[in-house]
Order: C-alpha cells, then structure tokens, then sequence
C-alpha cells in the first residue's frame, strides 16, 4: 500500500510523571538500558519513513530539557515542535493536535512511555486509517476479567474472547480526532483513551492486532521486563 500522498503526523504525550513509577524523575527521562525510555520511543517513529512529522507533548518545565537532552542529542530528524502539555493527558493530545502541519491527514497518537512498538505496528496502523477511518492497536486479554463492586465482590465475569487491551499508537484522520476532542471539550466529556472520543463522536474504532511486547512502562518491575524485550525488538 502506498502513503505517498498521505501526510502522517505523530503527536506523543510525555508530560506525565508516572507515579506508580516511584521515580524522583519523570519515567520518559528514565535510563533503559543505554538512553531515556522517550528517546526509545521517539526513535521508533523517527526511523520509519512513513512517518512525516513528530510533535512532542512535555512538562511546560521540561521543553527545554527535552530539547537539549533528547532531540539534540540523539540528533532526531522528524521533531516537528515541543510543546507543552496540559492537566491530563487528553488535554496534552489535544496541544498536540494543534502543533501538527496543516497537511496533516493522518495522525497517531503513542505513549511517550510505550518504547517497544514496532514498524509493522506503525504501518499497520497507517493502513488501519486508509481502511477504516479510525483505529487501535491492541491484543486479546490472556486473563479472565472480573468485575468487582466497592467491597471487592465479583459481581461479573465478562466473556474473555471479546476482550482487548488497548494499546498505542492509535490512529486517526487528523479531521476525525480533532473534531472528537472538540466535542469533548464543549461537553466537557472525559475519556481514557482517544478512541473513546471518536467514538462519542458516532464513529466505529477497528481494532488491529498490535503486539504482547508493545508495553507501556508504568512500575518498577515494566523497566526490568523493558531490558529483556529490548534486545528482541527491532
């Protein structure tokens, strides 16, 4: 399939401190293996040559930081700006958004702190928008789900095989998504994931296989199972 005329921006919000984390630093700054886990990210994206642009989302006290320890160093290429984030996440997508080129038709959006997508999870994505106007990456739940009640009683046990842990990037029509957090904005709407936007704006999210390695590094033990997938993701 050919992207020669679609122009893929890809905006990726770093601005959380990870708490779970229990980290002096912000987690995207941590050191996995040889360079900060959001270098690790940033590298994905700016090594693949489907991808146009990248807009980083950070810490208002951390742009300079960032630019100097991260895009300078590591000499990325596809760094379109900095920009800082907002309260939540879906605010710091939503600075995003309007950071990206005005050609944009296309946009992702990826954990700063998600080091391990690869390639074929980009392309597959890219495509996913061609076919479908909206998509995820994700993979079906190993485990069986319980739904519990405020005193920790199950009181469900949701069927497994239509189950799926989301992951990033997830992507979009640049319209689609902006006009998503638009609407949010006005309702005052808050969602967890961007595709619970789109889809409060009526549009139907396809779902892609991503991968069980694509993880998000969000405690202690994450950076350790980090360093085995690192030497096995290319």
């Amino acid at each position: 399939m050919s992207y020669e005329n679609k122009y893929v921006s890809v905006v990726i919000p770093a601005a959380g401190m990870g708490k779970r984390m229990k980290s002096t630093i912000n987690k995207q700054y941590i050191i996995l293996k040889d360079k900060p886990v959001l270098a690790h990210t940033i590298e994905r994206f700016d090594k693949c040559q489907y991808i146009d642009e990248i807009v980083l989302v950070v810490r208002e006290d951390e742009i300079d930081y960032c630019r100097e320890n991260i895009v300078k160093k590591y000499n990325f290429q596809k760094i379109k700006s900095i920009v800082a984030g907002g309260k939540e996440r879906q605010d710091s997508v939503y600075n995003g958004l309007f950071a990206v080129n005005d050609k944009c038709q296309i946009v992702l959006v990826h954990d700063g702190a998600r080091p391990f997508v690869t390639e074929k999870n980009i392309v597959d994505g890219i495509e996913g928008v061609i076919k479908h106007k909206a998509c995820v990456i994700g993979v079906p739940v190993k485990d069986t789900i319980k739904v519990i009640d405020q005193s920790n009683s199950i009181i469900d046990t949701p069927n497994r095989s239509t189950l799926w842990s989301v992951q990033t990037p997830q992507c979009f029509e640049y319209d689609i998504l902006l006009k998503a957090y638009e609407k949010a904005k006005q309702e005052s709407y808050t969602a967890t994931d961007d595709s619970m936007l789109v889809e409060n704006l009526g549009y139907k999210v396809k779902m892609i296989m991503g991968s069980y390695k694509n993880i998000k590094l969000t405690t202690p033990e994450d950076l350790e199972f980090g360093l085995v997938i690192l030497k096995e993701v290319k």
